[in-house]
């Protein structure tokens, strides 16, 4: 039988979501999103009922890819039954810890050792190599290769098709900018972009 799941967000982002859910053998039923325009309309064949309850309990996924976003509705809704969805495509080791609220995407590839945190996006065709750590919140974007003993900070966002060597530490709250290479370690709350990549901003100052 399969398992009834609630999706908060009605974006493009929750498309891909409910179909890796389906998929994964969830039943999707109602997807709640605080927009006015969205709430009682049809999202594909599933109904968009507007703002979900605090004290919501059922199981539920964040299906929004802004990374304070959903750390700010994990903390809200902190009584949910947080899922885990995993793409039948992807290919994930036994020896892999992957944090609940966490969605891996189609063809992404996580190999042994490493640990994904909570509430994580690991978008479509991914490669996550032994024995990374992947902090709570973050999204790596369609396409990206990290190699392996590599550390992701809580709420990074790494950009599309960027690559990361061996042994590399990126820090918390940091944007990677898509089609980067990184070969050094990365700070906190900083933009970082090009190839290699350099930081070009901290906390919304041009460096």
């Amino acid at each position: 039988m399969n398992k009834i799941l609630s999706l908060l967000g009605a974006g493009g982002h929750a498309k891909v979501v409910i179909e890796a859910a389906k998929l994964s053998g969830f039943l999707v039923d109602f997807l709640y999103d605080d927009d006015p325009l969205k709430s009682d309309t049809n999202y594909g064949d599933n109904k968009v009922i507007g703002n979900i309850d605090v004290n919501f309990t059922g199981s539920l996924i964040i299906a929004i890819g802004n990374n304070k976003i959903r750390k700010l509705l994990f903390t809200r809704i902190s009584k949910a039954n947080w899922q885990i969805i995993a793409h039948p495509t992807a290919i994930i080791s036994k020896d892999v810890f992957i944090g609940k609220g966490s969605v891996i995407m189609a063809g992404a590839i996580i190999q042994p050792g490493t640990r994904i945190g909570k509430h994580c996006i690991i978008n479509t065709g991914v490669c996550v190599d032994h024995d990374c750590i992947i902090g709570d919140f973050v999204h790596i974007a369609p396409n990206c290769s990290l190699a392996g003993g590599v550390s992701v900070g809580e709420g990074t966002f790494i950009g599309i098709g960027s690559c990361i060597v061996p042994n590399i530490t990126i820090g918390s709250w940091t944007n990677v900018g898509a089609g980067s290479v990184i070969i050094k370690d990365q700070p906190d709350n900083c933009t970082t972009l090009g190839v290699p990549a350099k930081p070009i901003k901290f906390n919304n100052e041009q460096k």
